[in-house]
Order: C-alpha cells, then sequence, then structure tokens
C-alpha cells in the first residue's frame, strides 16, 4: 500500500528511469528531479476501516508525519464522509459486505478533495470502478493505488487501465 502511495507521491519509477537515461548524470545539480514531490508529512491520512491492518497502516502514516483519521462500521456514513471530506490521502481496509459494496461510488468520490489519493488493497468491489475511472478521468481526484479489483484476473478492457494516475498491481 506504501509503496503504491510512495509512486503516485514521488514518482520513483520515473526518477529511476530518468536516471537510467543519463538525465541525473547530465544535471548540474545533485539534487535531480524528473517532477515536483509531494511530502506527506503534515498531510492527512484517512482510514476507512481502522481493524488490524487499517490501524497498522496508521502507525505506519504516522511515522511519515500523517494525521491520522479513522472511520469505522460504528461511525457509519457520516463517519465516511467526515474522513473522505478531510483526507489527502484515503486508504480502504473494510471487509467485502452488502454495506460496502461500492462504499466508493460517484458521490463518494465528490466528498474527496480534487488533490486526494485513493489507496485500495482490501476487497476490489468496495470501489465501483467506472466512476472511479471517470473521476480519475475529470481530475476529480490526483490519483489512486490499486492492487485488489473487482475481477481478478481483469479484463483486457478495464476501465481503470486506461485512466491517468492510476496506479495497479496483482492482487
Amino acid at each position: 500500500m506504501f509503496a503504491l502511495l510512495l509512486e503516485l507521491t514521488q514518482h520513483v519509477g520515473r526518477h529511476a528511469a530518468g536516471v537510467r537515461a543519463g538525465r541525473w548524470a547530465a544535471s548540474r545539480d545533485f539534487c535531480y528531479l524528473e517532477t515536483p514531490l509531494l511530502e506527506l508529512a503534515g498531510l492527512t491520512f484517512g482510514v476507512i476501516g481502522p481493524g488490524r491492518i487499517g490501524s497498522a497502516a496508521a502507525r505506519i502514516a504516522e511515522a511519515f508525519g500523517m494525521r491520522v483519521l479513522t472511520a469505522g462500521r460504528a461511525e457509519g456514513r457520516a463517519g465516511l464522509e467526515r474522513v473522505l471530506r478531510a483526507a489527502d490521502v484515503v486508504s480502504l481496509h473494510c471487509p467485502l459486505t452488502a454495506d460496502t459494496r461500492h462504499l466508493i461510488n460517484a458521490t463518494t468520490l465528490e466528498w474527496m478533495k480534487p488533490g486526494a489519493f485513493l489507496l485500495n488493497t482490501s476487497r476490489g468491489p468496495l470501489i465501483d470502478e467506472a466512476a472511479l475511472a471517470a473521476a480519475l478521468h475529470a481530475g476529480r481526484i490526483a490519483g489512486a493505488g490499486l492492487d485488489v479489483l473487482s475481477v481478478e484476473p481483469p479484463p483486457a478492457n478495464h476501465p481503470l487501465f486506461g485512466a491517468p494516475n492510476c496506479l495497479i498491481t496483482p492482487h
């Protein structure tokens, strides 16, 4: 999960490719940057589903200097909305139930900040993938990092494959 976040915010792969291509060697500065980096310290990390794994993710986020907010079953929709509206990074750690299927959908994506990132290493069907693809294409959120999808392996025409700033790793 944090590897996906670091790639989205620090562009590790892009920088490594630039080094291999000789752009750092050609740089006059010791600090070579392909793109601006987003510092995690000071950002708000939202955990949806603060169970054992979500709590562990929260501790890692705190080690990066992030402020942590959580929302669980007890807070219901109000807690979900509170976290989605405030978080710079939202990380899903929910079981898949009838209540959590498409928990992230067109409506809840609208609650997120335009600069926010969505991470899902929990269950693919927590996200309405067509709605996420539309939000990414519209620039409604900054990016998504997923290692689960609703169908695995995904079909070749999956809507998120062409979405900008969407990193998908195989479950």
